[in-house]
């Protein structure tokens, strides 16, 4: 059986000051043909799923591009059609297959195409015809068009978020496609959609007893998989929303109805979902007073409008400038993105005392340049950070010191996932009563079991936080919160 697989993987904040373009994710991660790493990464856990099988003689395998971009501003049309027709050449030059595997995102975005992921799914249906399988990963935080479940035999997206499950679902994804393309059997794909855009970490209740309910019906009779789309609300696409997806063998009535109860029962979690999340001061007292307390480990505060991961810049000062006008020292903080303090502090060198001026340089909204006397703790080159079993760059980094905090500024624009994001860059993060991240919920799953404590603390600026106000200009389906009941009437008043 011959098998082909490719990965593209981007999340496109529209609302952010930053633009994409092919270096972004040569700056990231771009593997041609035959070069995939062992490791996988968020996407492309396709690949190393897929070659285990191609090792043990269950198929041929014929790899693809694989490539993703840190999230960021609007992808230039450039750089979409230059991905696109690179992969869709490759699949023609492979022809012919009995299955293609993707390992996408689903929130990529690109000047001219909103749905670029269907549109590079529905030109594979179009190359390899009606007969062959095709089987599509994704991540929650996506916009799922009948574009892609119209031509998608198996669609199915991470169920964790933090998505702790990539490798797992990249498994599933090849699992079934491969299944499907041995004829054992026949995939149908039911959507709901639950028209809501919230906040579903998957790490607390509610929905952690969601998703173990998901999990369990997996298997049961004719379900296959069953999977939820949270939505990325930092997204302009008419297909912004949750929606649930439940892949069944041959029973597309059981897929519906199942897909619907659990959409609504979704649907009634509406605004209950969140954790706690405290205005700067009270977080930073939160943080302040738990410290004092005796622990077992370091007080992790979560930066979570300034996450890098929702395509943000990384920059923003006004939670590290809240820290040191509180005076709270022993602090971490990581990261700060600015490439030209880097480059001034790695000119400086280890042990140098200057003045530097550092954050606040891509957005009016995020705070302003902190100037301060720092010292140069460390500076490295090419520093990573992981993420379960993958490795995420940082790019060259410096770690200064000011005020009693610690703080680490990289090059490469990245969400902290892990405390080796600390301990990489010689701060060892057990030793801090205090541990300041920029991200929403990604770091929870590597930072909870050191942390004494895990505070979120909600700082507006930087990200488009508020689905009610946003401004959509491709939404056109009622969705809560903009509507109190968008499964009422149509004309039902938005709030706006």
């Amino acid at each position: 059986m011959r098998v082909f697989c490719a990965s593209v993987g981007f999340e496109a904040n529209t609302f952010s000051p930053l633009r994409t373009d092919f270096t972004d994710f040569e700056q990231s991660f771009y593997a041609p043909p035959g070069t995939h790493p062992e490791t996988p990464t968020l996407c492309s856990a396709v690949f190393p799923a897929l070659r285990r099988r191609a090792r043990a003689g269950e198929i041929e395998l014929i790899e693809g591009t694989a490539t993703w971009a840190e999230p960021g501003g609007l992808c230039n049309a450039a750089t979409w059609v230059r991905l696109r027709d690179e992969i869709l050449g490759q699949l023609r030059a492979a022809l012919p297959v009995e299955a293609v595997v993707l390992g996408l995102h689903g929130a990529m975005i690109a000047e001219g195409t909103v749905d670029c992921e269907g549109e590079l799914i529905s030109a594979v249906r179009a190359l390899v015809g009606p007969a062959v399988k095709i089987g599509v990963s994704f991540d929650p935080h996506s916009h799922l068009s009948a574009a892609r479940t119209d031509n998608a035999d198996v669609v199915i997206a991470f169920k964790e978020f933090p998505h702790t499950d990539f490798v797992e679902t990249g498994e599933a994804v090849a699992a079934l496609t491969l299944r499907a393309a041995r004829g054992e059997i026949a995939p149908v794909v039911s959507v709901f959609d639950v028209r809501m855009m919230d906040v579903l970490p998957t790490s607390i209740q509610p929905m952690r007893g969601f998703v173990d309910d998901m999990i369990a019906l997996e298997g049961s009779g004719s379900i296959l998989a069953v999977s939820a789309i949270h939505g990325f609300m930092a997204g302009d696409s008419p297909d912004l929303g949750a929606k649930i997806v439940v892949v069944t063998d041959a029973a597309r009535a059981a897929g519906d109805a199942l897909a619907e109860s659990l959409g609504r029962r979704l649907f009634a979690m509406r605004g209950s979902t969140r954790p706690e999340f405290l205005p700067l001061a009270a977080g930073i007292a939160r943080a302040r007073a738990s410290a004092a307390e005796p622990r077992k480990g370091p007080v992790v505060v979560a930066d979570i409008w300034d996450n890098p991961g929702g395509g943000t810049s990384g920059d923003s000062t006004l939670v590290l400038r809240g820290f040191l006008e509180a005076g709270v020292g022993n602090v971490a903080f990581g990261t700060i993105w600015d490439p030209m303090a880097v480059r001034l502090c790695h000119a400086a060198g280890e042990g140098a005392v200057l003045e530097l001026r550092f954050g606040g340089k891509t957005s009016a909204t995020a705070g302003a340049p902190i100037d301060a006397t720092v010292e140069v703790l460390h500076v490295q080159r090419d520093a990573v950070q992981s993420f379960g079993a993958s490795v995420v760059p940082l790019g060259d980094v410096a770690v200064i010191r000011t005020g009693g905090i610690e703080i680490v500024l990289n090059t490469n624009r990245a969400q902290a996932f892990s405390p080796d994001l600390f301990s990489n860059a010689g701060i060892d993060p057990m030793s801090k009563d205090i541990l300041v991240v920029k991200s929403t919920n990604h770091f929870h799953g590597a930072f909870a079991p050191i942390a004494s404590e895990v505070i979120y603390v909600a700082v507006d600026g930087p990200y488009p936080n508020d689905p009610a106000t946003n401004r959509y200009t491709r939404l056109t389906r009622p969705l809560w919160p903009r509507v109190d009941d968008p499964f009422a009437d149509a004309s039902a008043t938005t709030v706006l």
